[in-house]
């Protein structure tokens, strides 16, 4: 996520960048809420479909980034709706279900702070949010207040040259995965 916050910052400025922060924190949430139902025992995701998601999820993260590298002209950035914002923070953070394997393995470290699960869960849920969204926000500010507008159009590039590249390694070692399971 930080490439496509720091890239959609160095390309579309603070205020598109930090909707795409709102839009990761929004996904998370979702996230959380199914490391949730796995914890207390009323979701189980079979090993299969969990790397057909994540399949799905890398070829998006991948065309999302190769749709960003097309735009050559940087005012056009801005105006590009696959250039950050709100919807795209959410689809590619949910486009990730590792990060709800994630949460299954940190939060049951601390799902004793209370004497109720539900509450544990409820408050590690807000304390991710808040740390996380700080920490975008501070990507954010670092990007917009000391890149000049020709670095912050090559950052932005490499953000999405490098979700590229992750994309396209995710959808192999996926793809792999389930030809191994299928074999």
């Amino acid at each position: 996520m930080v490439a496509l916050i720091t890239g959609t910052a160095a390309q579309c400025g603070p205020r598109r960048a930090f909707a795409t922060a709102l839009g990761t924190n929004a996904a998370s949430l979702v996230l959380i809420a199914l490391a949730s139902l796995m914890l207390t025992g009323l979701l189980s995701l079979p090993e299969r479909g969990l790397y057909w998601l994540a399949l799905a999820g890398s070829a998006y993260i991948g065309f999302a980034a190769w749709q960003d590298l097309q735009v050559r002209e940087p005012s056009l950035r801005a105006e590009m709706p696959a250039g950050g914002g709100l919807a795209r923070g959410f689809w590619t953070s949910l486009s990730n279900p590792k990060d709800m394997l994630f949460f299954v393995a940190f939060f049951p470290q601390f799902i004793s702070i209370t004497q109720h699960t539900g509450t544990s869960l409820l408050i590690l849920s807000a304390l991710w949010m808040l740390f996380d969204l700080l920490v975008l926000s501070l990507y954010i500010w670092l990007i917009t207040r000391w890149m000049t507008g020709r670095q912050g159009q090559l950052i932005g590039r490499l953000s999405s040259l490098l979700l590229m590249l992750i994309g396209l390694a995710g959808v192999l070692y996926n793809g792999g995965q389930l030809l191994n399971l299928f074999s």
